[in-house]
């Protein structure tokens, strides 16, 4: 999300993605993509897919010299989410994007819908192997539509902002533009070895804070609960898809607070199918390592697991680019900039940092300082004074996570406080 605008499989494990905060998530039925082969999609869980459909120029009446690319209206295999990708990950997209979708349901098609073209500032930080793997790709928030079987894209250039026309075209749009059609696909089924299982739960229960002894309690004065968290296991994620191994950073003292982008029409049963498509457009359509984000809420309050690594530990994310070190990423599923957060997404991210800072001693309150790894308002290396809990446009110009999610930090600061019993 440069500038200031505001910037991804699951039948079987309805049951098991019961939490004990919050309402019960259940994972929305899916089906799969009509098979290109005899062999294709033969199991009897399909792990989703992507389709890349490149955008051409459009012969419309427009102003002369205006760039517009896309695709006009066709059918395509089913698809849950959608986004934008271009070559290089440098060059921003100045113009407006859009897309229409038919639903598989009805046949029914939607208005237009915008997606959130200033993304950048939810990526590694610059210089880090992530970030350098010649992977990367620019891209633009995915969207969420639901389960759709056709699709209709324009993409319109506009100026950059702040610079002055040379002449009447406009600057030019990336190249290499695709059109990322996201099937978050069924998730897979429960592991059949009971011991694997034991060791993977769909989800972490909800821990009751021991009773600390005095030195513990002089060490770790303020800790709060573990909420319950729906483990990548429980929302379905193909471990196949984002590279082995984890990277972790010293410890986590800032919790960046997020809004996912992907729009607020979605069940809360259908949030697993929604974090499948996120994850699925973060490693395989923009080229990240895995899903940027460390945690991710819905809007009935249930949490889960994001990045692998494990939940207590310090994972390194890819979600406030240059602050990804020594911090966390929390993305609510939705859309805040002129919709409210509701008080159970709130409770969520007031109990998850409870806990999860206060694992590392931070007061949820408090003020904390973190090093730039480089962005648009603090230069590499610069010490930055920020909150705890902070939103994302503290530490990079941007929207996210919109206007009224970010007014309803200081409640979250104050519960979180509460749980920590401050």
């Amino acid at each position: 999300m440069r500038g200031f605008l505001a910037s991804s499989t699951g039948v079987t494990c309805a049951a098991a993605l019961a939490l004990p905060l919050a309402p019960p998530a259940a994972a929305a039925t899916s089906s799969t993509p009509p098979a290109t082969s005899p062999t294709a999609r033969s199991e009897a869980h399909a792990p989703g897919g992507t389709q890349s459909l490149r955008l051409a120029p459009l012969a419309r009446d427009r102003a002369p010299g205006t760039a517009e690319q896309g695709l006009r209206r066709q059918d395509v295999r089913q698809f849950s989410l959608v986004g934008v990708v271009w070559d290089s990950p440098a060059t921003e997209l100045h113009g407006r994007v859009e897309v229409r979708t038919r639903a598989t349901a009805t046949g029914t098609w939607s208005g237009w819908q915008e997606l959130e073209t200033h993304n950048a500032d939810h990526a590694a930080d610059p210089g880090t192997p992530e970030s350098a793997s010649g992977r990367v790709r620019g891209a633009t928030a995915p969207l969420w539509v639901g389960e759709s079987d056709g699709v209709e894209v324009r993409v319109r250039a506009s100026d950059a902002p702040g610079t002055a026309r040379s002449g009447p075209a406009a600057a030019p749009l990336p190249t290499g533009l695709r059109l990322e059609l996201v099937d978050p696909g069924e998730a897979a089924p429960p592991p059949t070895n009971r011991a694997r299982s034991e060791a993977e739960p769909s989800v972490l229960p909800a821990r009751t804070a021991r009773p600390a002894r005095a030195a513990r309690q002089r060490a770790e004065p303020h800790a709060g609960a573990r909420p319950a968290i729906t483990t990548r296991r429980g929302w379905g994620a193909d471990e196949k898809l984002r590279e082995k191994g984890f990277v972790y950073t010293k410890k986590v003292k800032t919790a960046f607070v997020h809004h996912s982008a992907t729009g607020n029409n979605y069940r809360c049963s259908q949030a697993p199918s929604v974090i499948r498509s996120i994850y699925r457009y973060h490693v395989n359509s923009t080229g990240w390592r895995d899903l940027g984000y460390n945690f991710l809420v819905d809007k009935c309050g249930n949490i889960y697991e994001g990045r692998a690594g494990g939940v207590s530990k310090p994972v390194l994310g890819a979600h406030t680019l240059g602050f990804n070190a020594n911090s966390m990423g929390i993305a609510v599923l939705g859309t805040y900039s002129s919709k409210k957060p509701s008080s159970a997404a709130l409770k969520a991210i007031a109990r998850l940092t409870a806990w999860k800072v206060g694992l590392y001693g931070m007061n949820p309150r408090g003020k904390t300082y973190l090093k730039s790894g480089g962005g648009n308002l603090y230069r590499k290396g610069r010490k930055v004074r920020l909150n705890v809990i902070s939103g994302h446009r503290d530490g990079f110009a941007t929207n996210c996570p919109g206007k009224q999610l970010y007014a309803k930090l200081d409640t979250a600061r104050s519960k979180a406080a509460a749980y920590q019993g401050r």
